[in-house]
C-alpha cells in the first residue's frame, strides 16, 4: 500500500517525508545545542526523505537511539573521577605559586595567602572553608577562635597540630568573612588537589558544608552528611561540623566527637585517656 499523503502549504507531502524533515531539523538543533555524536547525518535523512516510497514497502525510520548525546555522565557523588597527578612540586613550591595567584578578585583584598600548614603524610588532614581575619593577618590556617577549638579536637584525638595538616578550600579571605563564591572555589581547588596529592593523608576530615561542597560537589546539608564515609582522590573522607559552628552550637560537640572517633577507628587508633584537672 502506498502511504497516503497530506497537504502542507498546498503541496502533497507523504507522512514519512514530513516526519523525516522534522527529525532532520531536530538533529540540526542537537548539533548546535548539545554537541555530541550524531550517527545519522541530517543531510542523509533529507536525501532519504526525498526518495519516493515504493508500493508495498515500509521505509525504516531510524530509531531514536541513533542519536547519542555526549553529555558527561557524572561520577558517583561519593568519589572524584580520578586522582590528581603530581606536578612534581613540593608544598613550598605550591605555596609560592599560591602567593602569586591573581586568578580571582580575592587577591586584591587579602593581606596574606593562607596555603595551609602541617605534616607530610599525616594520618589526618583537616580542610575548612576559608581564612578569617586572624588567618589573613598571620598567613596560617585555623588560628582564631575556631582554630583554638580545632586544636582541642586534634589533641582529644591524640595528635598535635604539627602531626596533622590543616588547610581550607580557599587560600584567601573573602571580604567580611562571607561564604566562598563558586568561581572562587573553582579557581582555588586545583591548588588544594595538588597539595593533597603531595601530602597523601590517610584520612581527610571536611569541616563544614562549604568544604564538603568543594571536595565532593554535594549540596546536601552537613547534618545529613556528617558521620558518613566518602572518598576524595581515593582517600577516605569524613564530613563533620565546622568548629565555628560548634562555637555557636556547643551541643553539637558530641556529634563531632562521634565523627572523630570514627576517624580514629578507621586509622586503627583509640582516643587517649581523658586528662583530669
Amino acid at each position: 500500500m502506498v502511504p497516503q499523503t497530506v497537504t502542507r502549504a498546498g503541496n502533497s507531502v507523504s507522512p514519512l517525508k514530513h516526519t523525516l524533515d522534522d527529525l532532520a531539523q531536530y538533529l540540526e538543533y542537537l548539533k548546535d545545542e548539545e554537541p555530541g555524536e550524531i550517527r545519522v547525518s541530517p543531510a542523509v535523512l533529507k536525501d532519504f526523505s526525498s526518495r519516493p516510497a515504493k508500493a508495498g514497502m515500509h521505509p525504516v525510520v531510524p530509531a531514536p537511539a541513533s542519536v547519542v548525546s555526549s553529555k558527561p555522565v557524572p561520577a558517583p557523588l561519593e568519589r572524584t573521577a580520578q586522582p590528581v597527578p603530581s606536578t612534581g612540586r613540593g608544598l613550598k613550591e605550591i605555596a609560592k605559586v599560591i602567593a602569586l595567584c591573581g586568578k580571582c578578585p580575592l587577591h586584591k583584598t587579602r593581606t596574606n595567602v593562607v596555603p595551609g600548614q602541617g605534616a607530610l603524610n599525616p594520618d589526618v588532614m583537616f580542610i575548612g572553608e576559608a581564612p578569617g581575619a586572624d588567618e589573613d593577618a598571620q598567613g596560617l590556617a585555623f588560628v582564631g577562635r575556631a582554630g583554638q577549638l580545632l586544636t582541642k579536637m586534634i589533641e582529644a584525638m591524640g595528635f598535635t597540630r604539627e602531626e596533622v595538616f590543616i588547610g581550607n578550600i580557599l587560600k584567601c579571605r573573602p571580604p567580611d568573612n562571607r561564604q566562598p563564591l563558586p568561581d572562587e572555589m573553582a579557581e582555588c581547588m586545583p591548588y588544594l588537589k595538588e597539595q593533597i596529592a603531595v601530602i597523601k593523608p590517610k584520612v581527610i576530615v571536611a569541616l563544614g558544608a562549604t568544604a564538603v561542597k568543594g571536595l565532593l560537589n554535594l549540596e546536601s546539608g552537613i547534618s545529613k552528611l556528617r558521620g558518613k564515609w566518602f572518598t576524595f582522590q581515593d582517600i577516605d573522607l569524613m564530613p563533620t561540623y565546622h568548629p565555628a559552628y560548634l562555637l555557636r552550637n556547643p551541643s553539637a560537640k558530641k556529634e563531632v566527637w562521634e565523627d572523630l572517633k570514627e576517624v580514629l577507628n578507621k586509622l586503627g587508633r583509640t582516643p587517649p585517656p581523658v586528662k583530669r584537672p
